[in-house]
């Protein structure tokens, strides 16, 4: 049976808890978002039990709300690995605006990994997937034009991510959270494609030009487009189950 609590209060309440983990990073200082009426805990919920059999060797990122921010958290560590390399070695040929842009960026990143590392410990006790592993052997860090494709690919990946998996939460703290993430990642998104080619930030590629809006993709197709830029193997096939 679910476990319920009401929170009388609002997200912020609900939030408070993350406070300390994340120390003076933490996301819920500029989230912002209130909501009143209940918060579904994670753990102990049935409707996000595992279904179906994990191959041995493989991370599986698990069903129902723990799933899809088990997801979240592989995508965000992988985009946080991926900034702190740039912060620390950044390219020879990046102007000195871009350099600063990357320091934020990779704060961002940082924030975002903590927040669902914090909240999947708080709400999901025992069910937080592993440490990645980053492979960016494919990555010249010591060129811009190399950088800022990666920096595309990951950002394009992250907006469809959590399009494509937003629908799947349960828990409406946590789908505004994600709303909000998401919307942090298409200005990134936007940034770096305007920075490759002047004007791209929003052409077909990837807005869909019949429905008019950012194109989503299902966890699926995300962890297969990734799995090439992480060592372990991950299992997305329950995610939103």
């Amino acid at each position: 049976m679910s476990k319920i609590i009401n929170s009388g209060g609002d997200e912020a309440e609900f939030a408070k808890p993350l406070y300390v983990p994340i120390k003076r990073r933490s996301f819920f200082m500029y989230a912002g978002a209130t909501a009143g009426a209940t918060a579904l805990l994670l753990s102990g919920c049935s409707d996000d039990d595992d279904n179906g059999v994990t191959p041995a060797g493989m991370v599986n990122l698990g069903a129902g709300d723990v799933g899809v921010l088990n997801f979240a958290y592989a995508l965000e560590q992988l985009e946080a690995a991926f900034y702190a390399r740039v912060k620390a070695s950044p390219a020879s040929d990046f102007s000195a605006t871009e350099k600063d842009y990357f320091v934020q960026v990779a704060a961002h990143e940082a924030i975002h990994r903590d927040f669902f590392k914090a909240a999947i410990n708080r709400d999901a006790p025992g069910k937080i997937i592993q440490d990645l592993t980053p492979v960016f052997d494919t990555i010249d860090f010591t060129k811009r034009a190399s950088v800022l494709s990666a920096a595309r690919t990951f950002e394009d990946l992250g907006v469809q991510a959590y399009n494509g998996a937003g629908k799947y939460l349960k828990t409406p703290a946590y789908l505004v959270i994600a709303g909000q993430i998401v919307s942090v990642e298409a200005r990134h998104a936007a940034y770096v494609r305007d920075l490759i080619s002047n004007g791209s930030f929003a052409d077909d590629s990837i807005i869909d030009p019949i429905t008019g809006l950012d194109k989503a993709l299902e966890p699926t197709a995300v962890i297969a487009a990734a799995q090439g830029f992480i060592k372990e193997k991950l299992d997305a096939t329950n995610v939103g189950k």
